[in-house]
């Protein structure tokens, strides 16, 4: 089978398609393969720069949705199943072999490449809002690098959950975009943009930020926090770690709660289907993920160059 193969761990231009064996689907769910979502983790993955680290060669890919071919008979699925997968690697590929507590069925109500870009931020902003910072209805949640793929998952997702939701963004002309699929204020992310928060909400701070950047930002972050506050830190797309003076945090009254996904699941995958029952539910009240990009299987490596550009607006998914 063909499948998207990084030889050296230089970033996308280490990537290339190329045929290898089938996967070994003993005790496992196969599946078709028929879109893979692009996350920020393949790209760091790719680039060696990950906290996991496999060895050259893999196939990376950590996200899909396609047709069950097979199945263990003592699994709850079967052939011809519309599911998801958490695959971890081995998404860029026609068929991928899962354990079937990582696989989810895919709602009626949705495309593959909706599945595709719900699996991971869907899953890890039900489990960072719900699960890490228990937001409750009527809560103010800042959502910060609120133009990529998991900023949109957080719009979204926080506003199903009744949140008032603000996004804050470098990009220019996302605003429309933004507000189209659930903020109800969009910020420019520069010089007094913390200040630009406190007035939207009155002059007070918000109850929970979504921090999937880091960097410059995450000082003015802590600053806008209402007492009680939580900020969660999902990663550090800005490329710096930064560090908190727990002062702060004391004082102000505030929490920083860090939001892991998939080191979670893999301590307790028994969540993944608690998880995926609410996204069910919240499909069912209306939830549709946001695909901001679509990418031929022969482009995987141009869309995470894209990705690695800051040109992907929400979330980049690769069709088959």
């Amino acid at each position: 089978m063909k499948a998207v193969v990084v030889s050296e761990t230089i970033g996308p231009e280490g990537m290339e398609v190329r045929d290898i064996p089938e996967p070994d689907t003993e005790g496992k769910v196969l599946i078709d393969v028929r879109a893979t979502g692009v996350s920020y983790p393949d790209l760091l993955i790719a680039q060696g720069k990950y906290q996991f680290k496999p060895e050259p060669p893999f196939v990376l890919g950590a996200e899909v949705a396609g047709v069950v071919l097979s199945a263990p008979d003592d699994s709850s699925f079967a052939a011809g199943d519309r599911v998801m997968a958490v695959t971890t690697l081995g998404g860029y590929a026609e068929r991928v072999a899962i354990d079937p507590t990582r696989v989810m069925r895919l709602p009626d109500e949705l495309s593959f490449e909706q599945g595709a870009a719900m699996v991971m931020n869907y899953q890890t902003m039900e489990f960072a809002l719900g699960t890490r910072a228990r937001q409750q209805v009527g809560e103010t949640v800042l959502v910060l690098g609120a133009g990529g793929g998991i900023g949109a998952a957080a719009i979204q997702i926080a506003k199903i959950r009744g949140a008032r939701v603000i996004a804050v963004v470098r990009r220019p002309g996302a605003e429309d975009h933004l507000r189209s699929i659930g903020a109800d204020d969009v910020v420019a992310l520069g010089d007094g943009w913390a200040q630009r928060v406190r007035d939207s909400v009155g002059g007070g701070g918000v109850d929970i930020i979504v921090d999937p950047v880091g960097g410059d930002a995450f000082d003015d972050a802590i600053r806008v926090l209402a007492p009680g506050g939580r900020l969660l830190v999902l990663g550090f797309a800005a490329g710096s770690i930064p560090a908190v003076k727990v002062n702060r945090l004391l004082l102000r009254n505030v929490a920083v709660v860090g939001a892991a996904f998939g080191e979670w699941i893999r301590g307790r995958p028994g969540d993944l289907v608690t998880l995926s029952a609410a996204l069910h539910e919240h499909v069912r009240q209306g939830l549709r993920p946001e695909v901001g990009e679509r990418f031929a299987f022969e482009d995987t490596a141009a869309a995470l160059t894209a990705l690695a550009d800051g040109k992907v607006l929400g979330k980049a998914v690769v069709m088959q």
